[in-house]
């Protein structure tokens, strides 16, 4: 569980709330025509962007901001060097069976122990790789696109409303539903896109920055193991990803 994602999603729409409360009833903030046009118009539009697949996969995706287990780059540098030394010494056939909890690494292990050689194992898994990240990407992308929509469906409901107020001046009863209509549409936009669906996106484009990152230090475990390099070499080139504050001291 992502516990930042969770304190600052609920966290945010409760200020919010907290603030509308001051100034008076919810009831003052709630309008059936702005959740129509604002919420189920940037949904629609939306859909228009993408497949239906692509769209239907971004709230897959979303999921991912809340739960997302991977291996930390300390994780697997451990695993990696245990896996090393058991291919160092008995080869690489010692590591069938081996219980690998990284299922892109076992993968990748499970290509050298069929004998495959070091082009076709990099192709294979940097193919894997990079077909991950343009899933991440297609469902960032449609959360982006919400965000975008979202202030600019708002904007046309505000014109809506403000042509039905001006409309019918001449009835004082109308104006005060029309420029509801045309003060929460814009509200409900800006909340849409700063509170939910910009802050998805950020937050999935960071979770594909961390996959990359796992992903592209295994590729090259799995190259070096199959080279027979030796343990410790291996783990000091997987200790380049680190950022320098986490690398030990005799690795500057």
């Amino acid at each position: 569980m992502d516990l930042a994602t969770l304190i600052g999603m609920i966290g945010g729409i409760g200020i919010v709330i907290f603030a509308m409360t001051l100034g008076g009833s919810l009831s003052m903030f709630a309008d059936v025509p702005s959740v129509l046009i604002v919420i189920v118009g940037s949904t629609l539009v939306c859909m228009m962007k993408f497949s239906l697949g692509q769209f239907l996969g971004a709230g897959k995706t979303a999921a991912k901001a809340f739960m997302f287990k991977l291996d930390t780059p300390e994780d697997l540098i451990v695993l990696v060097v245990e896996l090393a030394d058991a291919a160092r010494k008995g080869g690489l056939l010692s590591l069938e069976g081996k219980e690998i909890s990284n299922s892109f690494l076992e993968k990748g292990i499970g290509l050298l122990i069929d004998g495959h050689d070091a082009d076709v194992v990099k192709s294979i898994l940097t193919k894997d790789k990079n077909m991950t990240l343009a899933r991440h990407k297609s469902g960032a992308s449609v959360w982006t696109a919400m965000g975008d929509l979202g202030p600019a469906m708002g904007m046309i409901g505000t014109l809506i409303g403000l042509v039905a107020m001006l409309s019918n001046m001449d009835d004082p009863k109308s104006i005060g539903p029309a420029m509801a209509v045309a003060l929460l549409t814009t509200l409900y936009g800006a909340m849409l896109a700063n509170m939910i669906c910009i802050p998805f996106a950020d937050k999935l484009s960071l979770r594909m920055g961390e996959e990359d990152l796992i992903k592209s230090m295994a590729i090259d475990a799995i190259l070096a193991i199959q080279a027979g390099q030796n343990p410790r070499v291996i783990e000091g080139m997987l200790r380049t990803y680190l950022p320098e504050g986490q690398r030990p001291k005799d690795d500057e």
